[in-house]
């Protein structure tokens, strides 16, 4: 092998070992195609942030782990009250395909907004947690929004959502929050496979149940909005092509399983 190959190979193997205990079980990168995000036991590797709390204020147990999966529960509260929640990969990510699966169900907080109805999501190529203001309801983020049949946001899964930022639909600029996918709705109290195939800044892929179901290229920052606003002002780049992931707590109970991923060459 040439040295250069070398030399790139063990970069790279070292960098996820170092930043992910969960990676330690993993002899070599070409052993496993896909590395596990959440390791079914608890929440090392992920930071919690829920609006107007701090980082890892995990209010009345809203995300917790049971028989190997990740859970977003709301017994522990009185009301939601806005408390929007969002558990977010400690490691920003830039090509990869991500890959989990997951079950609405159970019955929303009565005093959350009706759009919440059973709605959640996976948030990609996201701003991290420490960056957010701790009265801010959602990450700067690309969401791959989860809905089932029942809810009042959309009559499809898998749609595109773009808190603070921008997206391109067959080339054009679409300044639309949701872009509809073309799937559809699945029973409450179903299994569904998301997959996500982030290509940097170049182009995302939204695949249900292995089908794919939306495509655009060239996320960028919103410059209307404040919150993506104070990260132009930081020195983010506005062409955004990495980020933090994260799975929603937005008043609808939801289970999370066999979450994955596969880092791809850039």
């Amino acid at each position: 092998m040439h040295i250069n190959s070398l030399f790139q190979h063990f970069f790279l193997f070292s960098f996820i070992l170092f930043f992910s205990s969960s990676y330690s079980q993993i002899e070599t990168i070409e052993d496993s195609d896909w590395i596990p995000l959440f390791n079914g036991k608890n929440l090392d590797g992920w930071t919690v942030k829920i609006n107007g709390k701090p980082i890892n204020e995990n209010i009345h147990n809203t995300f917790y782990v049971e028989n190997g999966m990740l859970k977003v529960s709301y017994d522990g509260y009185e009301k939601f009250d806005m408390q929007f929640g969002h558990i977010f990969t400690n490691i920003a990510y830039s090509h990869y395909i991500v890959r989990v699966d997951y079950k609405i169900l159970g019955t929303g907080m009565p005093d959350a907004p009706q759009w919440t109805n059973l709605n959640s999501g996976i948030m990609l190529h996201a701003q991290s947690p420490q960056s957010m203001r701790i009265d801010q309801a959602f990450p700067v983020s690309l969401e791959g929004q989860f809905l089932a049949e029942g809810a009042t946001a959309g009559t499809q899964t898998g749609n595109a959502v773009t808190p603070g930022m921008h997206i391109e639909i067959d080339g054009k600029l679409n300044k639309e929050h949701i872009i509809n996918s073309n799937s559809k709705l699945f029973p409450v109290d179903t299994w569904v496979t998301f997959e996500a195939e982030v290509n940097g800044h170049e182009e995302i892929i939204y695949r249900i149940n292995g089908e794919e179901v939306i495509r655009f290229t060239h996320p960028q920052l919103d410059d209307t909005d404040n919150d993506a606003k104070r990260l132009i002002a930081a020195g983010a780049s506005k062409h955004v092509s990495y980020g933090h992931i994260a799975l929603q707590a937005e008043g609808q109970p939801i289970w999370f399983k066999n979450i994955k991923i596969k880092v791809l060459e850039k």
